[in-house]
């Protein structure tokens, strides 16, 4: 009998009522991207509480490039396919991804998942709270007991942007820089959480703080994402998501990925790359 998975192909948001009712599908992996620590002002109101059978994503560890000097970097296609398949991920496996503080780290793990080329792979809207509110079952560990699995990572270019197309299209404008930091942080009239860093912003970027696409912990509705990204008259040209390191950009990607047919890219150093060296321009 071949099992029927539930997931819509399409939407890269499930609820927490949709995961209870799947979580047993053979093909369902479950992923904790909680972080540690965080620069965002987000709390958690849940603690270290586990979905049952979740494996623990060690953004931070396994899934960042130890070689970079910049934080949250994106990895080698090999260095991330061999930690996938330590965590028992397969080409058919179906991924939902969640964290403790609603949305915050989960987005950026989609967006590396699709950036590798795995489309079956899904956010939890409104992350672990939404399923403890719900009144699901909870665990105090995470599965660590699997077989290794047979991922195979296939690299997209087009989801990603370097410093020197960052730098290109202050010239070209051939596509949209969105900025997920603060208004302060973008503006340069608050400080970056980062010692030694100029806030401020990229030329010619715009700013859409990432709090304003959540309500609560979870995405707003298709409706009032519309409304927002309307405000930045996106048109039909590429969209770059940039934020402080690559992590806040991904929320806003995704929910940009709602509503847009546009293409979109993470500048993945973000604003730690570019105030970090002496010759981008800043504006203020």
């Amino acid at each position: 009998m071949v099992e029927q998975f539930l997931c819509p192909m399409n939407e890269s948001l499930v609820s927490a009522e949709w995961l209870n009712q799947n979580q047993n599908s053979s093909r369902l992996i479950i992923l904790d991207a909680s972080p540690k620590t965080n620069v965002s002002g987000l709390k958690s109101g849940v603690g270290s509480q586990v979905i049952p059978g979740a494996r623990f994503f060690d953004l931070k560890g396994k899934f960042s490039d130890p070689k970079s000097e910049f934080p949250n970097t994106l990895p080698s296609a090999e260095d991330f396919q061999n930690a996938a398949q330590e965590l028992g991920i397969n080409q058919n496996s179906d991924l939902v991804i969640y964290d403790n503080l609603g949305i915050y780290t989960s987005p950026r793990v989609w967006w590396m998942f699709r950036t590798m080329g795995h489309q079956k792979v899904h956010v939890l809207n409104g992350g672990l709270e939404s399923w403890v509110q719900a009144g699901y079952k909870t665990d105090d560990t995470h599965q660590a007991d699997f077989n290794p699995g047979n991922f195979k990572a296939s690299f997209h270019k087009d989801s990603i942007r370097y410093l020197d197309d960052i730098l290109q299209n202050i010239q070209s404008n051939s596509s949209k820089v969105i900025d997920a930091r603060s208004v302060g942080r973008f503006t340069g009239t608050a400080p970056e959480p980062r010692e030694g860093l100029s806030s401020g912003h990229i030329p010619h970027s715009c700013n859409l703080p990432f709090e304003l696409v959540l309500d609560e912990g979870k995405y707003k509705s298709k409706e009032e994402l519309i409304k927002i990204f309307n405000k930045l008259s996106p048109g039909d040209q590429h969209l770059t998501f940039t934020c402080g390191s690559g992590l806040t950009a991904c929320i806003i990607l995704l929910a940009a990925e709602q509503v847009l047919p546009n293409q979109m890219s993470v500048f993945d150093g973000s604003w730690t790359e570019w105030a970090s060296n002496p010759q981008t321009p800043i504006s203020k």
